[in-house]
């Protein structure tokens, strides 16, 4: 079973997202910002990191510079999601695997999700 870690701010998005992953048969660890991001990492050994892009305490660029800054975590693929352009994130973190822009539909989600993990 494949491991996915959310990291969202907003729970109700957050939820939705879990339970659709969920039910698609993948494991999901969730966190509200990047520092409990960070943190989940090092506990779930995550397969796909989904990153949301503005977040308190840590955003998503922050995270996902920490990640490829650290060998153990260099390689897990990162889709970074957001309400803002893809050329706006790129500016402030560029290590990220794929871009989905909110909102987007899930169908179109879950495609992303699987084509990243290679299935």
């Amino acid at each position: 079973m494949r491991t996915v870690l959310l990291v969202e701010d907003e729970f109700g998005i957050a939820d939705v997202l879990a339970r659709v992953l969920e039910d698609e048969g993948y494991r999901v660890v969730t966190a509200g910002n990047g520092r409990r991001g960070l943190e989940r990492l090092a506990e779930s050994k995550p397969d796909l990191v989904v990153l949301d892009f503005m977040m308190p305490v840590t955003d998503g660029a922050a995270m996902g510079r920490a990640m490829r800054a650290d060998p153990a975590y260099a390689g897990i693929p990162i889709i970074m999601m957001s309400a803002v352009s893809e050329a706006t994130v790129r500016a402030r973190f560029d290590g990220y695997t794929a871009f989905i822009r909110k909102p987007f539909l899930v169908p179109r989600f879950l495609d992303l999700i699987a084509r990243t993990l290679g299935q």
